[in-house]
């Protein structure tokens, strides 16, 4: 695999485990100051969210390194297969 379509991939993968991240623990705000939205969360925890986004997608992108290294699949063969 080349270097920058593992960089490429590994960015889409965090991308799309952040989106699923986010939610994690969210609890609205009891009694919002004046002007604070309703909905806003009381403690984002924004930090470990990208924590675990990054181990997540780690691990997620090693598997796909090692199916895509391993094996006699291609990420071309993938596309061909999924095209048709």
């Amino acid at each position: 695999m080349n270097p920058v379509t593992g960089i490429v991939v590994f960015i889409i993968i965090w991308w799309v485990v952040l989106f699923m991240v986010l939610p994690w623990g969210v609890s609205r705000t009891a009694n919002p100051e004046a002007g604070h939205d309703h909905g806003a969360p009381a403690r984002p925890m924004v930090f470990r969210k990208i924590l675990a986004t990054t181990g997540i997608t780690l691990l997620l992108w090693v598997i796909f390194y090692v199916v895509v290294t391993q094996s006699s699949i291609s990420l071309h063969d993938l596309a061909d297969r999924f095209a048709s």
